[in-house]
């Protein structure tokens, strides 16, 4: 008989500080409830509290806690979700106070990433985020590591247990950046391939749960993972693009980024964005349907900038048109598409505005090639955007002009078949 999958029935709390305005708080909240659902978490009730600051030892306030140390009583649920990461003593303390588990954002994403990684690298990476931050916490363990401490009476076995967890951790730790390492270089080898062969690139990036899968699939006919969820893709996947004029262009889809990630996952996740700086063209992916699409956009473009990618030219593609938002406004400052990545002519003129962008950064070309050459024609057809070609039955020649990438070989090339 299937095993029907249940549910973890959830209790979400937040604390609003007096540096967070109420909206903003709201669609943080909102957030987490999607977050939740992804996890496969069915949410209970939301608690939240405004407070000048976070409690130290508690986040929420005393009386706060009594109150939701009454609601787990009642409502029986198996975790209480924090919208913040909680220091290890607040998680100590709150994990005494509740009958139930606790955990916090950090963890919950950290939990999806585990669920979603498909690759090696994503696997390891998503274990070595883990390690590090259970790491600090490992002092809290409750009863299972008791008696710990430094003076007469209080050394047990206690101590030593948690110094060999600590080890392990650690060892386990080394361990998992070393393998990373290798995969990097592997990496880095296939980068310096494709730069050789001077393919052009393009990267898809954007908030999570902006669509940048579907249409990655829709441009490429690919088989990434695509669903209505927070972080359904985790490992970069490359494909081929073909423009209308038929050039071939290679594009990747990324991670997606969110607000608040968790500091052990951008340094884990830093190698997988990588691929976005060595693009030629980036397409900022923004679900327009969203309420709160504009802080997704400013989130997408501070991480943008942490990873140096200024000069990199850029289309901001709002997705989603067909269920836009009522209060959209575009804000980009860069070239602009409307889209849905379900619409065929939507696709389309997007594929020619990139084929635009592309012949921007190209140099013009004419050139007589003899009918002889097929090779050199069908590479004309692929690796640079042939705007004219025509046949002369006099000279047996095929007339060229279009528009080809600098330093690619080809360039090299048709010097020798310049119109005379």
């Amino acid at each position: 008989m299937e095993q029907k999958e249940t549910k973890e029935k959830v209790i979400l709390v937040g604390c609003q500080t007096s540096g967070d305005d109420d909206l903003r708080f709201h669609y943080s909240m909102e957030e987490l409830e999607a977050l939740t659902e992804t996890a496969q978490g069915e949410v209970l009730v939301s608690v939240v509290q405004k407070r000048e600051r976070r409690h130290p030892a508690t986040y929420i306030g005393k009386g706060k806690v009594e109150e939701l140390n009454a609601l787990v009583e009642e409502l029986e649920p198996d975790i209480v979700i924090f919208n913040d990461e909680l220091s290890p003593s607040q998680k100590r303390n709150l994990a005494t106070e509740l009958n139930a588990r606790v955990i916090d954002r950090t963890q919950l994403i950290l939990d999806i990433f585990a669920q979603r990684a498909r690759s090696k690298e994503g696997k390891l990476q998503v274990e070595l985020a883990q390690l590090q931050y259970i790491l600090p916490r490992l002092a809290g363990q409750g009863t299972a590591l008791s008696r710990l401490g430094a003076g007469i009476g209080t050394r047990g076995p206690g101590e030593t247990k948690l110094e060999s967890d600590r080890r392990h951790i650690r060892r386990r730790i080394d361990d998992i950046k070393s393998q990373l390492s290798v995969i990097v270089q592997h990496r880095d080898r296939y980068r310096e391939r494709r730069k050789k062969n001077k393919a052009f690139q393009v990267a898809i990036v954007g908030y999570t749960n902006a669509g940048k899968s579907t249409l990655f699939n829709r441009l490429s006919e690919a088989e990434s993972y695509e669903e209505n969820q927070l972080f359904a893709t985790l490992d970069p996947m490359t494909r081929k693009l073909i423009l209308p004029s038929g050039f071939f262009a290679l594009i990747t889809d990324t991670v997606g980024f969110i607000q608040d990630l968790p500091t052990t996952l951008i340094a884990a996740f830093r190698s997988t964005l990588e691929e976005v700086k060595e693009a030629d063209l980036l397409l900022h992916v923004v679900d327009m349907s969203n309420p709160d699409y504009f802080h997704h956009e400013k989130t997408v473009k501070r991480l943008l900038d942490d990873l140096e990618v200024k000069d990199i030219p850029q289309i901001t593609v709002y997705n989603k048109r067909d269920i836009q938002h009522a209060d959209f406004v575009p804000t980009a400052d860069t070239p602009t598409a409307f889209i849905s990545a379900f619409d065929e002519n939507d696709r389309h003129s997007l594929k020619e505005k990139i084929e635009q962008i592309v012949m921007e950064l190209m140099v013009p070309y004419e050139v007589a090639v003899p009918s002889t050459e097929g090779k050199l024609l069908s590479q004309l057809k692929n690796e640079t955007i042939l705007r004219g070609l025509s046949f002369d039955e006099d000279s047996q020649l095929y007339h060229c002009k279009g528009f080809s990438l600098q330093d690619h070989q080809i360039t090299g090339q048709l010097q020798n078949y310049k119109s005379r």
